[in-house]
Parts: structure tokens; sequence; C-alpha cells
């Protein structure tokens, strides 16, 4: 598709539903005078299990394989284990491969090539001696102070923390000098660690990059939609019945626009998706029990309707709980086909071990009330002092 697209629309379609853009001119730089190939790099810590907000990323993702980019997914298995330890070492790979799977079936769902994709595993480079030296030389430049504040928003943050989580950004940053890109791409969250390598990487002779930002879609309780809050997402591998449940109980203001994790999540992924499944104008289409069904091809129509009510937000959450399972439907039944990916999963995440409770010591109740525990004899000693007390009586009654 590419090779039929102009520059001016090529890099039109690099920006599509970007909220920012740093340095726009070495992204404008390459594709107007250049004219080659822009090369980015996204990357994501293989922690928690991919939920729906990874379609956001996916969408930017196959506007630039459409524009003709090389991009590379940087599986970071060892960004992982930094963040506080969100995955064991043991386990980082193995989910790793798991991330491998849903990506790539998630981009088969949207209908996008990925001929021009690649996956890199971070412990693949991270570990080399010249990344090492590298990443000495980055610590020698940047302050604690500029390293904490890069991180904070992406790495966890806690008291007395560790110093993984202030390693953490500077190696998101040296990462682009080894995948060897124009640009970085991530969510608007990682805005800071973006500046950080804009302006630390010149200072080890490293040249700027540019960096675009997709924009955060609120969960479905709102705020950040995230892998530790169950509550918050939904799972690529979440049932009909479990995404109907979900998105039942989002939260959804009548009329009010901001803030709704589901409009966004219409903006930012349905109606795009199905612009890229059918090569055309996305539709995003709501059934009513009453009436013609409600049809929307932009998000302001969509946004003016809710504003007046006529979209209401039970409304809403029954569109969108088909357009997503309609979604998901594909990818589920990879999952379900393929013994290998099921394999990867439960060695990924192993379901948590049942840990038996230690038994209680039974404490014995006293035979004889009013009776100290260590007056009572065990039941052999009655006996015995019992028979010798018979003989003792027999023997009185034998004297004369």
């Amino acid at each position: 598709m590419a090779e039929h697209l102009s520059r001016e629309q090529r890099l039109k379609l690099i920006r599509q539903n970007l909220q920012e853009v740093l340095k726009p001119e070495i992204i404008e730089h390459v594709i107007l005078k250049e004219d080659r190939p822009l090369k980015i790099y996204w990357g994501t810590a293989t922690t928690g299990r991919p939920h729906c907000a990874y379609f956001v990323p996916m969408v930017n993702i196959a506007h630039f394989l459409r524009a003709g980019c090389n991009v590379k997914i940087l599986l970071a298995d060892i960004h992982a284990f930094l963040d506080a330890l969100k995955a064991p070492i043991e386990l980082v790979q193995e989910r790793a491969k798991y991330y491998k799977f849903v990506i790539t079936s998630l981009f088969k769902a949207i209908n996008v090539p990925i001929d021009q994709l690649e996956f890199v595993m971070g412990s693949d480079y991270q570990t080399s001696s010249n990344y090492t030296m590298d990443l000495f030389k980055l610590s020698s430049v940047v302050t604690e102070h500029d390293a904490k504040k890069a991180g904070a928003e992406v790495v966890k943050q806690m008291e007395n923390a560790p110093l993984s989580g202030l390693i953490y950004p500077l190696m998101q940053a040296l990462d682009e000098q080894y995948l060897d890109v124009d640009a970085q791409f991530g969510g608007v969250d990682q805005r800071k660690i973006f500046t950080l390598a804009a302006e630390q990487l010149p200072r080890i002779n490293y040249k700027e990059r540019a960096h675009l930002m997709n924009p955060m879609v609120p969960g479905l309780a709102g705020g950040k939609m995230s892998s530790s809050d169950p509550d918050s997402k939904i799972d690529i591998l979440d049932t009909p019945e479990a995404v109907k449940k979900k998105l039942k109980k989002a939260f959804a203001v009548p009329k009010e626009v901001n803030g709704n994790g589901l409009i966004s999540f219409v903006e930012y992924v349905l109606l795009p998706v199905s612009a890229l499944k059918t090569e055309g104008k996305g539709r995003f289409v709501v059934e009513r029990r009453e009436g013609e069904p409600l049809v929307y091809e932009s998000i302001e129509t969509l946004k003016d309707d809710y504003t007046a009510d006529t979209l209401t937000p039970q409304l809403l959450k029954s569109g969108v709980t088909d357009a997503l399972n309609a979604l998901l439907e594909p990818i589920q039944a990879e999952f379900k086909a393929s013994k290998e990916w099921q394999e990867v999963e439960q060695k990924a995440y192993p379901p948590p071990e049942l840990k038996k409770k230690p038994k209680k010591e039974k404490k014995l109740g006293d035979r004889f009330p009013g009776i100290s525990r260590d007056q009572v004899k065990p039941d052999d000693k009655v006996q015995e002092e019992q028979k010798e007390h018979e003989e003792n009586l027999v023997a009185g009654l034998s004297k004369p």
C-alpha cells in the first residue's frame, strides 16, 4: 500500500491519532528529504497479561506499517524484571513469548500485514558488554533526580525503592541507539523518559531521535487502564460473558464525554479498527430494541448524541460490547486452535498455588468436669489401679 502513497500521505498516516510528536522535523526529513522508510520502535515490558488497551498502540503501529515504516517491537523482558520485580526473572521470557503470540494475533484481527514488523527480545542485546559500558556512561551524566523524574509515571513508585527503577529509564533511552531507529513510539505517559533520551543521548555522542505518543485511554473504572487492576481492564482472552459483565459496570456518566473510557475506546480503537478492516471509513453501530440502529462514522457525531442523551450509557455499553466481542473472537479462536500458545500461556501465567491451611491441633475437653487435667489418668492406668484395688479387697475379706 505504501508504494501508492505520496510522501505527504505517508506523513499524514504516521501522525494519525497521535496526541503529540517531539522533534517532528526528524520524521519530516526522513520522509520528505531522504525518501526512505522511517524506522520506529515500540517497547512493552512483559509483565501482566495484555489487555484491550493494547489495541490503541496497535492501531498506530498499523498506520506506521501502512505508511511503509519499518517497525521493531521490543519485548522488554529485562525491563519487566527491573520494574519493582513485577515479573519474576524465571517468568519474563515465557511472558515475552506470550506477548508475541498476542500482538501477532491482534494485527491479524485488524487486517494488517506484518512483513515489515520485527520482534526483538531485550535480553538478546541488553546484556552485551558494549551495552553495559554505554549504560555506565549514561549513568555518569544523568542525575538521580532526573532518572527518578523520568520514570515517575511508568516505573512503580514506592518508599525506599530499589535502584532498578532508576536504571529502567536509562535503558529505555539507550535502546533507541541499539535498535537503530529514527523514532520511538509510546504512550503519552512515557513523555518524561522520551525527554530524558532526547537530552541525554547526545551527551554520550549518540544522535537525538523523534518521539511519537498516543493518548492514554481511561480504564473502565476511570483512570488509567492497568494490568494490575482487574476491574479497570478487559483481558484479550476474556469470554463474551466476562466482557459484557465488565462493560456493564463501566464508569459512564450520562451526557458527560470527558473521562469516559468507552467513548475513548470507540475513538481510538473501534472506529480506526473498522477503517483498517474495510480499508474505508470506520463505522460504529449501536443496535436498539426500538427504532433504527445508531450508526456513527465520526466521533464528533457520537459525542454530540451522547451529550444530548440520544446515545445513553446503556446503549453505548451495549454497542461497545458487541463490537469488542466481534474484535476478540478471531484472536480467541486462534488461541483455542494453538496448543503451543496455550502451553506458553500456562508457563507464563501459572495458576497460583493453593496453600493448604495448617491443621489446628485439637484441644481435648475434660472428661471429668471440675477435675484438673493432671488428675485424669490414661485408661490403662485406671484399669491397673482398679485391678490392684480389687485384689486388696479380696485379701482383706480372707483375713481372719
